[in-house]
């Protein structure tokens, strides 16, 4: 009970600042909103806190231990072609019932059959999640694999618009941040770390991390092929959304049927892999696997909660937001400046990793410090996004210098700073962006550039997973600038010393010893 109430706890703290900042806004001329829709959304966020709470419980019992034991004990049984098999198949049907992934493919059914674009998203996740694991086997190094796979992408964007498809080009970026949500998320990182540890060898924390950066490519890739197959013409009114706080009170028991069969289909698609694993080759204890079904059982209500919630209360609120706050666009974009920095304190899976690289790092990285990097980034990206919005331009106007600079700062920090920033990037675009983020995107869009919906609003989550690919690392580089600054002192001291100061600090160093 006590662990219940501490994940309560911190999830109250998460929540409160975006509640806090809607209510106030709601309380100025800037937007109006009925009592109904107020006090909808307080009930959500209590619901929220609740889903965020539980569903951080669950991951700590079960997701994170799950991934780590499947990682380190197909490793250790040196089946390298069953652990391939696996990690592909469960790349692609993870990500296939992955409900962030779903709504993205709802807003784009105009233009692109919704189930081939979710079909051609898991194949992509799970290609890359294969490539992730050889990576980790092989020790290759993780900046060069982006560096390619990026100059890749970026060439066949350019054959995107040069088809006349550039409408797309946003879309396809985001299918990258939406794959990396709360289920696959602490799964997949987890399995990382479970192979790296197993493998061991002097970078093993280095490789433990990259898995969600490289499964964050596949799905853009994938997706940039597929549009260039896609026919007819869009209809910018089926992009604007039609929910109202009102008409989702009325579909509240259908909306809660179908979360939680979503969160079914996802979680079991995991435990069967699971069960069919610790049948054959895992063979865990009793006492694991009890822990294991409790956890899965905070996650499974956590996640119906956590998602019922944003579709109930979030989803209705953020896009009445954006339509309302599009009239002042000064105060759209300081508002998605200050949302974005608060609203990454409630993506449950931020936590999750931070805790991670905490301890991976040995402290090294605290998880203050990846917080505050990632509300910075995640703000400025907010923020940028709903420019473009304003002043009509492409993404790739962003998308390009941002991956140049982050690659740049690549060759400048540690290669552990490297994989964490870009982990971060897929981990910081969960699915309250998605879920509010984009619906205000969408809102201020319908208002401001109402035929641009596909190529403007869209776009959003990609920022989201880019700028703290640049946060992170500055980070890292930081800290290595300090570092050297702090041995250039130390050199001057002991250059600057005399001889009997040099003997008594080496007399006081061995004595140490």
């Amino acid at each position: 009970m006590k662990r219940v109430l501490l994940k309560l706890r911190e999830s109250f703290i998460s929540v409160l600042p975006v509640t806090v900042i809607v209510l106030i806004l709601a309380a100025t001329p800037l937007v109006d909103f009925s009592a109904t829709e107020m006090w909808t959304f307080a009930v959500a966020a209590i619901f929220l806190i609740l889903g965020i709470g539980l569903f951080n419980l669950g991951a700590d019992l079960a997701m994170t231990p799950m991934g780590e034991h499947v990682g380190s004990g197909l490793t250790k049984s040196k089946k390298i072609t069953v652990l391939l098999v696996v990690c592909f198949l469960m790349g692609v049907l993870i990500t296939v019932a992955e409900p962030d992934l779903s709504v993205l493919a709802e807003q784009v059914k105009g233009v692109m059959n919704s189930t081939v674009l979710i079909i051609t998203v898991g194949v992509g996740v799970g290609v890359f999640l294969l490539l992730a694991v050889l990576k980790i086997i092989m020790r290759k190094d993780l900046s060069s694999m982006l560096m390619f796979f990026y100059m890749a992408l970026f060439a066949l964007c350019a054959l995107l618009i040069e088809s006349g498809k550039n409408d797309f080009v946003a879309m396809c970026f985001d299918s990258g941040g939406v794959t990396t949500g709360p289920i696959t998320v602490p799964f997949i990182m987890a399995l990382g770390v479970g192979i790296a540890i197993t493998i061991g060898g002097k970078n093993s924390n280095e490789n433990s991390f990259g898995l969600v950066a490289l499964c964050s490519i596949g799905p853009i890739l994938a997706v940039v092929v597929l549009s260039m197959t896609a026919n007819g013409e869009l209809d910018p009114t089926e992009m604007i959304p039609t929910y109202t706080v009102a008409s989702e009170l009325d579909g509240f028991g259908m909306i809660l049927l179908e979360t939680c069969k979503e969160v079914v289909i996802a979680l079991s698609l995991i435990v069967a892999f699971f069960v069919v694993l610790q049948l054959t080759v895992l063979k865990l204890p009793k006492e694991k696997i009890i822990q294991i079904i409790i956890g899965i059982s905070y996650t499974f209500i956590g996640l119906v909660v956590f998602l019922t919630s944003v579709k109930v209360g979030f989803m209705p609120i953020g896009l009445k937001l954006g339509k309302q706050l599009a009239e002042n666009r000064v105060v759209l974009v300081v508002f998605g400046l200050v949302l974005g920095m608060i609203v990454v304190l409630a993506e449950p899976a931020i936590h999750i990793l931070n805790k991670q690289v905490e301890e991976v790092t040995e402290g090294g990285v605290t998880k203050r410090e990846m917080l505050v990097a990632l509300c910075l980034g995640v703000g400025f990206a907010i923020a940028l996004s709903m420019i473009r919005i304003i002043y009509n331009f492409s993404v790739l106007c962003y998308l390009i210098p941002g991956y140049l600079i982050s690659m740049g700062l690549s060759f400048f920090v540690p290669k552990l700073y490297t994989a964490i920033a870009f982990d971060s990037g897929g981990v910081a675009s969960g699915p309250l962006t998605s879920g509010f983020i984009l619906p205000m995107a969408i809102g201020a869009c319908s208002m401001i550039m109402p035929d641009g919906i596909l190529e403007l609003a869209f776009g959003v989550v990609a920022m989201v997973a880019m700028i703290p690919l640049i946060t992170i690392q500055a980070l890292g580089f930081k800290a290595v600038m300090s570092a050297k600054a702090r041995n250039r002192i130390i050199m001057k001291r002991i250059l600057s010393a005399d001889d009997e100061q040099i003997i008594n600090f080496a007399w006081e160093n061995n004595n140490g010893k």
